[in-house]
């Protein structure tokens, strides 16, 4: 672990804070959205700043480790750091809140400052759940991003349920914040009785001391069990999914963007699910692929009846999550590269499309197709920016979408060849949606007379959405500079679960079912 000489990832989650009291002070409109703009773009600068100067080839290690006591009484700590899974997730969060704040400009309103503001804490605590390091302080992160959510979706919401959908979500966090809490506190409790110690001087709730904890067999089931359904819900994974698509609906365009761009809920899978309980998660990658699997096939088949494009990128999210708690489920170098680039892929894909969707419903008040058909005369430049993401949705080679999609499946087809097929599947179905939709919508004649008098894609709405279509091609060209980034890490997370004894039975059974 490396420690930190300058407090830069404290930097990352204060700075945003600090600045929506700022905003939510200031009387000036213009200059409440100036210093959000300001803000966020420093952001997003401090955060490359730290991909500069994290130490890949070290990158199973935590790097800029920045520790302070908190609650010494129950040894809880303020500790952050990064290492090769977390670290690119930084500036990718920071991007797609920064392309959310350019698209809210003229957007909202009423209460514009509280929305700027809300935009900024919920970066500012999303930042802090990719670098919490202290199972609490990780926790209190968690949670923290219900009130933004909450107040962002039934305030500015487009849809006449928009408060029950706020409600809705709500509902569903806290119930998955439940297990969650208490698998930290059975964790901190096995640690205090592994040490023959005394509860709580002997609690711990950090994570590299849990993961050098020994868990008891008796235990690792409970724990991965309930770490599980806590992640699932924020994933979502089915049948846990439904607060999304409503969220889609009946909340702002800006906010969908963000719940459909980042998948917490996975990224927690990744970073504690998996190593805290391995032998547990080991002996049940058959349950975790097979619910991965459930969720690709059962939402990509919803997806393919929709008429909205806001409802069919909301499942269309769903699926592709189905498609990394797959690849997660696979145990092997391709699934868990693959599935961190595919989570860092939503960012980018999903984010953009559902602000692409956004710029519809500004302009036509709807994004049904039947209101929709031949776009692609009037907003030509709308047009292509939707068809490269559109693509790059469904893994077209030359896109980013094509060497995460590839990794996933080839890691799925040589640890559950059943599973791979379902994979496939998924993958020929996502081309059917989002295809069937886009010649819908944006092909054949234009039968409303509002279409005919839609404006195209403004200077600022075209710079908004170059950035992640030039990034997009980038790594879909070279993907390697995503994969070295995480390659140690991911080489390290695997063999925490491959060295588990359970394993050598599971092993057999990979292999003989490999083809």
């Amino acid at each position: 672990m490396i420690e930190a000489t300058f407090p830069i990832l404290s930097l990352l989650i204060l700075l945003p804070l600090l600045a929506a009291i700022a905003v939510g002070a200031t009387c000036n409109l213009n200059l409440a959205k100036r210093i959000a703009l300001s803000v966020a773009v420093l952001e997003l600068i401090a955060t490359l700043l730290v991909v500069q100067i994290f130490n890949a080839d070290h990158g199973n290690d935590f790097q800029l480790l920045e520790r302070h006591a908190w609650i010494p009484s129950l040894n809880i700590e303020y500790l952050i750091g990064v290492d090769g899974i977390s670290v690119l997730f930084l500036p990718f969060s920071a991007l797609l809140t920064l392309m959310v704040i350019i698209a809210s400009w003229n957007s909202v309103q009423h209460l514009n400052r509280f929305h700027f503001a809300l935009l900024l804490a919920l970066e500012g605590v999303t930042i802090g759940v990719f670098l919490a390091l202290d199972m609490v302080l990780f926790f209190l992160f968690w949670e923290l991003t219900l009130p933004p959510i909450f107040f962002l979706i039934g305030l500015w919401g487009i849809g006449p349920q928009r408060r029950g959908a706020a409600m809705k979500y709500t509902m569903f966090m806290l119930f998955g914040g439940v297990p969650l809490l208490f698998a930290i506190i059975i964790l901190a409790i096995n640690h205090a009785n592994g040490m023959n110690g005394n509860i709580p001087q002997n609690l711990a709730f950090s994570l590299p001391v849990l993961l050098e904890t020994p868990l008891p067999d008796s235990l690792q089931t409970g724990i991965f069990l309930l770490l599980l359904l806590g992640f699932a819900v924020k994933a979502p994974l089915v049948p846990f999914h439904t607060w999304l698509p409503t969220a889609a609906m009946e909340g702002p365009t800006q906010m969908a963007a963000l719940l459909t761009g980042l998948k917490l809920g996975a990224f927690g899978m990744i970073r504690f699910a998996m190593p805290l309980a391995p032998s547990a998660a080991v002996e049940y990658s058959w349950v975790l692929g097979i619910l991965g699997a459930i969720t690709l096939l059962y939402s990509a088949l919803i997806a393919l009846q929709q008429t909205n494009l806001r409802r069919l990128l909301a499942y269309a999210s769903v699926s592709h999550v189905g498609l990394v708690i797959v690849g997660i489920a696979s145990l092997n170098m391709q699934g868990i590269q693959g599935a961190i680039f595919q989570l860092l892929n939503f960012t980018l894909v999903a984010g953009s499309l559902m602000l692409v969707a956004g710029s519809i419903q500004h302009r036509l008040g709807s994004t049904e197709a039947i209101h929709l058909g031949g776009l692609a005369k009037v907003m030509p430049r709308l047009t292509c920016f939707y068809f490269l993401f559109a693509l790059a949705s469904i893994g077209l080679p030359g896109t980013s979408g094509f060497p995460a999609e590839l990794l996933l499946i080839i890691s799925t087809m040589l640890a559950h060849p059943s599973i791979g097929i379902a994979a496939l599947a998924g993958a020929v179905l996502s081309a059917a949606y989002m295809l069937s939709f886009t010649h819908r919508a944006f092909f054949g004649p234009i039968t409303q007379a509002s279409v005919k008098q839609v404006q195209d894609l403004r200077p600022r709405e075209l710079a908004l959405l170059c950035a992640p279509a030039l990034l997009i091609l980038m790594f879909g060209f070279f993907p390697n500079s995503i994969l070295q980034t995480n390659r140690v890490a991911a080489e390290a997370w695997l063999s925490r679960l491959l060295s588990q004894p359970v394993l050598e039975s599971k092993e057999v059974v990979l292999l003989n079912s490999a083809p």
